[in-house]
């Protein structure tokens, strides 16, 4: 077991319209990545972790001061923080990386963590049979999209942004979702199609904000990390195992 830890958080959706508590919210996030600086040699940050992000070239969104902060002072002392984009804050641009110092990834890697070879991602667009989906994100990828969008004056923007988020699940409820029955999430099925290809020892996801595991084959698991409204979840790789755990301060 090496002395130093691997953290993959997804799914805090800083910001959230349809939540009332974000300032708690932020703290207890902050609150984490405190701790995990204590022993963390990467941080992964797996997508929605606001829950709308646009950027313009000299103007970034009010507010995430503290997040920011935080981030900040652990790319500082040396500690890797990777920022993928998930559906939510898909549209950032070289603010973070240039400003904060973290690794953005637009797409889902494989790469190996003390001998150990992981899938990591949003865990978003994995279902190819769900066009309308598939659709949508190629819109808010497209470049053209971005173009005419950051037309918009900033206040007009991310007014529809956030009006946007207030359509997501999180506006329907935020009960905790429970998945007891794994087989036909479409996480489960890529990562049985994808390890025909290639070997992997753990898929981490978030994205559908459930909380469990499962294993793929022998030797493989996907772990789903949860969110940040109900479970306050996380996982940690320790160089040995991954383990799925809830935030207390």
């Amino acid at each position: 077991m090496t002395d130093r830890k691997t953290y993959f958080i997804s799914d805090v959706h800083l910001g959230a319209p349809a939540l009332s508590n974000n300032a708690g919210r932020e703290r207890l996030f902050v609150d984490l990545l405190d701790q995990a600086g204590r022993d963390a040699s990467e941080i992964y940050l797996l997508g929605d972790i606001f829950d709308f992000w646009y950027e313009y070239r000299k103007v970034v969104p009010r507010g995430f001061v503290r997040t920011l902060g935080k981030i900040a002072e652990l790319t500082d002392r040396g500690i890797k923080v990777h920022f993928f984009t998930g559906n939510h804050d898909v549209w950032v641009d070289d603010y973070l990386p240039s400003e904060i110092g973290v690794i953005v990834h637009r797409e889902p890697i494989v790469t190996t963590i003390a001998g150990k070879v992981f899938y990591l991602g949003h865990g978003d667009g994995l279902d190819p049979s769900d066009r309308g989906y598939m659709l949508l994100k190629r819109l808010f990828t497209s470049k053209t999209a971005q173009f005419f969008f950051s037309r918009l004056h900033p206040n007009v923007a991310l007014w529809f942004g956030h009006s946007w988020a207030k359509k997501s699940r999180i506006s329907k409820g935020v009960q905790p979702e429970y998945a007891d029955d794994l087989e036909n999430e479409a996480a489960v099925c890529f990562a049985r199609q994808f390890i025909k290809k290639q070997h992997v020892d753990y898929f981490i996801v978030g994205h559908r904000h459930v909380l469990n595991q499962t294993e793929i084959s022998p030797g493989t698991m996907l772990f789903f990390l949860g969110e940040w409204f109900n479970f306050y979840s996380f996982a940690v790789y320790d160089g040995i195992n991954v383990e799925l755990k809830r935030f207390q301060k």
